[in-house]
């Protein structure tokens, strides 16, 4: 939950773009959008274990992985 508070002699406009700010580094948007259907957990499952393999595959490419993919060892 976002919370604003105004301080003495802060005007609406000033409000409104701390709001705004705390909204978007809060990601309530991304947590309404997720839960705005429902998944099956398996459907979860699958997409956190796709991410997994998303980002250590990102992860052997930046430490050279080309070689260790192919041939199975990091010479």
């Amino acid at each position: 939950m976002v919370y604003v508070n105004k301080k003495k002699g802060e005007s609406k406009d000033n409000l409104f773009r701390k709001f705004t700010r705390m909204f978007i580094e809060e990601n309530v948007v991304d947590e309404v959008r997720k839960k705005q259907f429902y998944k099956k957990p398996s459907l979860v499952r699958k997409e956190r274990e796709k991410e997994l393999l998303k980002s250590r595959s990102r992860r052997s490419v930046s430490r050279g992985g080309q070689f260790q993919k192919r041939f199975g060892s990091s010479r």
